[in-house]
């Protein structure tokens, strides 16, 4: 069996508890044994996994992996910290808030021997499969992407673009790399509003 922690217990980390400790069968997952969770909360036991300190989970010799599903802002100390620790990593996407800080990460597992997986779950969900099948093989000549969110906390997740980056990865797996023609941001802090528009060119024009 294979070690694991999940650090962080927003929806994501929930889910990642829940999934681990009841794994689909014949499935990779149950060779995974969700050994604990990490929390900055006091919780005590979820669904019988019980709660560790990060120090606890960076020592343990019985985690050999840990699924890292916090806010944007901490991921990339976070990863480092359990890849110095010699464990593999898997991290919610984005990984981290620069290109630069992504590369390094690799490097770090690579050196220490270590896997280390980012996992865009939106991009396997079959509304998502679905979507890509109907375009594929089609010229894009216009389109528009429309989401919307509740306001986020800047200082956990970082600049708005990284809160909607995983709905942009959508657009350069359906249609290619993907280049920023203008950006434009309306605040009204007054009513809790905020809102980004974006537009880009695909490499035909």
């Amino acid at each position: 069996m294979f070690g694991t922690v999940v650090v962080g217990v927003g929806i994501a980390g929930l889910a990642r508890i829940r999934d681990l400790m009841n794994p689909m069968p014949s499935s990779p997952s149950e060779h995974l044994k969700l050994l604990g969770f990490v929390s900055r909360r006091s919780f005590g036991n979820i669904n019988e996994a019980k709660q560790i300190s990060l120090e606890d989970a960076l020592r343990s010799k019985e985690i050999h992996a840990a699924f890292i599903s916090t806010e944007n802002r901490s991921h990339e100390e976070t990863i480092r910290m359990f890849l110095e620790a010699g464990k593999h990593v898997l991290v919610e996407y984005p990984m981290a808030l620069s290109a630069k800080a992504a590369h390094e990460l690799w490097e770090v597992a690579e050196q220490k021997g270590k896997v280390l997986h980012v996992e865009h779950i939106e991009l396997l969900t079959e509304e998502y499969k679905q979507l890509k099948k109907e375009v594929a093989g089609k010229d894009l000549v216009k389109g528009t992407l429309h989401f919307t969110g509740h306001v986020l906390d800047e200082n956990k997740t970082g600049f708005p673009a990284f809160s909607g980056i995983a709905r942009l990865t959508w657009l350069i797996d359906l249609f290619g790399d993907l280049t920023v023609t203008s950006a434009t941001r309306v605040k009204q802090k007054d009513k809790n509003y905020s809102r980004m528009t974006v537009h880009f060119q695909t490499a035909n024009k």
